[in-house]
């Protein structure tokens, strides 16, 4: 994947954010966590290495959502923005329709297949896994 310089941030505009990096990969995630924190049947993600991104306008809410993991989102409108670990991160995730341009980024596979909705029927060839994929973060 290229280097991109891009930005991004939540709905109502209270949180924003700067990339600058080259991502490690991205994907599709259908695990119940990502389902319950958005309420969407799955969510992309673009991984990137912790210093490629920083927040430049506001601060957002975190939310320990496992025992080594933290989502963080606006306050105010509820935007899910970052996926990290909560101690010593080397990457983070960032959902990929917060960014300015969405398009920067193409996902590359699905995972964790095992809790993906019924009714959601995928329509392309992209890798397919009922976990967490070959390639952990």
């Amino acid at each position: 994947m290229e280097r991109i310089s891009a930005q991004g941030g939540c709905l109502c505009g209270n949180v924003r954010y700067q990339i600058d990096a080259q991502p490690i990969d991205a994907g599709f995630c259908h695990c119940r966590l990502c389902q319950r924190a958005t309420g969407a049947p799955v969510v992309a993600w673009v991984t990137l290495p912790v210093e490629g991104f920083r927040y430049l306008q506001g601060s957002p809410a975190v939310f320990q959502s496992s025992s080594h993991s933290q989502r963080e989102h606006c306050a105010a409108c509820g935007t899910a923005l970052v996926f990290r670990k909560s101690v010593a991160p080397v990457t983070l995730d960032v959902t990929l329709c917060s960014l300015d341009e969405p398009t920067l980024v193409q996902p590359q596979y699905h995972i964790w297949l095992e809790s993906r909705v019924d009714w959601l029927h995928l329509g392309d060839d992209l890798p397919q896994h009922a976990g967490a994929g070959p390639d952990q973060h």
